[in-house]
């Protein structure tokens, strides 16, 4: 069957700018920019995107669309770093899993705004503790509630003296997930998070139901509409008494933080999670691509948006962080949080104090929910096609790929429940934390090591020159391309790793320590994608011979035994090697074959058999043959004919690209 393709352009870099812009642009890049520096944080990540993150990016999509193969089938390249491919593949469908969870609790909250007074507005609910302290909570007076908790009278004292929880901190924990105390404890299944969750995953099945084909149309909404709902609250933000202060706490550099190497290693880090990078998606939407589609122009636009997105969406934030400050007469570092606490406990209690909250709430929620399903829509259709390239003749009816796609979104559904239990948050911290890390970083070692090492850079550099064609502005670029690939990014991957390494520490979410068995478990997710790459690597080599080659090595010469001949009994003996010798090999290995040939004898053979043609339409008197391409042409060439010297003639056009020197090309 014929491959689907983009109907023009603008679908793949709008489905690219939406698979990279997403979540993690709001709540992950503001918080490790004030935490790392500010302003000066600037410098690392752009860095990180110069050497790392757009020679990746360009690798991958230049990869997927010469070859017009999913993540998994293109390492026809080469057979032995196939496990890069399951890898990619088990990476994005572990984050599919999570990342669909984290848009149900948008979907929650998105429903939950649409009332005329919001319910983390108050503590005057049936999920609010004696700890949560609103704006009319008054621990100083002998009746801190005014009468409505009289509950919480007898122990005021302990209370007084203890920590408070603000209203939208037990909204989320409390009523949204109903956290256990432990990863223990997984608690049953909150249902109005799993049927949130079941809808994300409708929503992902009807917009994926037909491909890319569907897919490229719903991008023009989903990869745009969220800057429109950033720059509403940008300027509602702006507004607020307070924001400039947070601003400058977003925008002031703290110099000294570069010579930290945390700071650095903490970019790079970002880089992978900004650009969608390692994960097969970049390999799987480019396939779609025309052959000679500019590639090297998407390459340099769509990381450019995606980390000014990041940096833009950090004033969206702060702002709001700098009027919740002023608000509460605290500091900036009390107040900003990373990660879903940003976007699920300050920034909604920073909603609920603004005039006509659920507006403000309905939108911040919706663009949020948006984000997180232009780039899961994606993911998803990365691990669908891997595993639809792999196996191309069983899905080649329609029906059979709408019920693929349909049982692919099912049992992603089923396999996320674990995350939707009461305690299902530790889980899904859990998988955030392993999974983006070492595999991510890994997968893009390896990667530039099979495809510059291995395939080889000149020959990776006329594939791309073969689509883009070879002028002054891309040889320019391959001076830069080819210092990144073949020095400075995988010497840059190689130190992040070994730092990284060395930093680990156990896993936390919050102040909770994870038990050994939860310890346990993130090391065999980071294992689940990785462990394929030398598995299918051996296997491939012992496939191919390597295990007679370890036996050959690993085996006595003939000459071994006792120094002595008067020594040389049994089975040193002459008599009995001469013997063996009748059938066996010189070196003591059993011919399975008795008219076996030489390896030089099979490749003659072999070739004759290759150049066989028909006798009857030679031209010429030359011999011909023809070879049927996948494209449905033909190329015809000179059978290689060996004459009476022994020397083998050879057709040019058949000659292996690898071993051609530029000049012969």
């Amino acid at each position: 069957a014929k491959r689907a393709g983009w109907s023009n352009q603008v679908e793949f870099i709008l489905t690219l700018i939406g698979y990279a812009v997403g979540l993690g642009n709001v709540w992950r890049f503001p918080y490790l920019a004030y935490k790392n520096g500010g302003g000066a944080f600037l410098i690392p990540y752009f860095v990180s995107l110069a050497l790392i993150g757009v020679p990746l990016f360009f690798l991958e999509l230049s990869f997927g669309q010469f070859a017009s193969l999913g993540p998994i089938k293109i390492w026809i390249v080469n057979p032995a770093f196939k496990g890069l491919g399951f890898a990619m593949t088990i990476v994005s469908a572990l984050i599919a899993l999570y990342y669909n969870v984290v848009i149900a609790w948008c979907l929650y909250y998105l429903f939950a705004s649409m009332t005329s007074y919001l319910p983390w507005q108050d503590c005057d609910n049936e999920w609010n503790t004696c700890s949560c302290a609103d704006a009319t909570t008054n621990f100083s007076s002998s009746d801190p509630w005014k009468g409505r908790r009289p509950d919480c009278l007898a122990d005021l004292a302990s209370i007084k003296n203890g920590s408070k929880n603000t209203p939208s901190s037990e909204y989320f924990t409390r009523k949204v997930l109903g956290v256990t105390d432990s990863w223990t404890d997984p608690g049953g299944l909150k249902w109005d998070v799993t049927l949130c969750n079941l809808l994300a995953w409708i929503i992902v099945f009807l917009v994926l139901s037909k491909g890319i084909k569907s897919l490229g149309k719903v991008v023009y909404f989903t990869a745009t509409f969220p800057y429109v709902l950033l720059t509403v609250l940008l300027v509602r933000g702006l507004t607020l008494e307070g924001s400039h202060e947070g601003v400058m706490y977003y925008l002031t550099p703290n110099w000294e933080r570069l010579s930290d190497a945390s700071v650095w290693s903490d970019a790079a880090v970002q880089i992978f999670y900004s650009l969608s990078a390692c994960s097969g998606g970049l390999i799987a939407m480019a396939s779609y691509n025309k052959f000679n589609n500019n590639v090297l122009r998407d390459s340099l636009v769509v990381p450019l948006i995606n980390c000014l997105t990041s940096f833009y969406a950090g004033f969206v934030i702060f702002s709001v962080l700098g009027f919740m400050a002023n608000y509460k007469h605290d500091t900036m570092e009390h107040v900003a949080k990373g990660g879903p606490g940003l976007t699920f406990i300050v920034y909604p209690e920073a909603l609920a104090q603004m005039p006509v909250a659920p507006l403000w709430a309905i939108l911040f929620f919706f663009m949020m929910a948006t984000l997180g399903f232009s780039s899961q829509f994606s993911i998803t259709e990365t691990v669908i096609t891997g595993v639809m390239d792999e196996f191309p003749g069983f899905f080649s009816s329609r029906v059979k790929r709408i019920l693929f796609r349909a049982g692919v979104c099912a049992v992603a559904f089923i396999l996320g429940l674990p995350m939707t239990c009461r305690g299902g948050e530790y889980t899904l911290n859990l998988m955030d934390t392993f999974v983006g890390g070492f595999p991510l970083l890994f997968v893009g070692l390896f990667e530039i090591i099979a495809i510059i090492y291995v395939y080889g850079f000149f020959r990776f550099k006329r594939d791309i020159e073969l689509m883009l064609g070879s002028n002054i502005v891309i040889s320019a670029f391959f001076l830069y391309f080819g210092a990144t690939w073949l020095l400075i990014s995988p010497v840059a991957l190689l130190a992040v790793i070994i730092f990284k390494a060395i930093q680990t520490k156990p896993a936390t979410d919050g102040s909770y320590v994870y038990p050994e068995g939860g310890q346990a478990l993130g090391w065999l997710i980071v294992l689940a994608p990785l462990i394929w790459i030398p598995v299918i690597f051996f296997f491939e080599a012992f496939r191919n011979g390597l295990g007679k080659l370890l036996k050959k090595i690993n085996s006595p010469e003939e000459n071994w035994g006792p120094a002595l001949s008067e020594n040389k009994t049994g089975r040193y003996s002459d008599e009995y090697k001469e013997r063996m010798k009748q059938r066996t090999g010189s070196n003591g290995y059993t011919i399975s074959n008795p008219e076996e040939h030489s390896s030089s004898e099979k490749y003659a053979r072999l070739q004759a058999t290759f150049v066989t043609s028909n006798q009857a339409n030679i031209p010429n008197g030359k011999e011909e043959h023809t070879v049927d391409m996948e494209n449905g042409t033909k190329q015809n060439g000179t059978a290689q004919v060996k004459d009476g010297t022994g020397e083998t003639g050879t057709s040019g056009q058949f000659q292996n690209p690898a071993f051609v020197k530029d000049d012969d090309k």
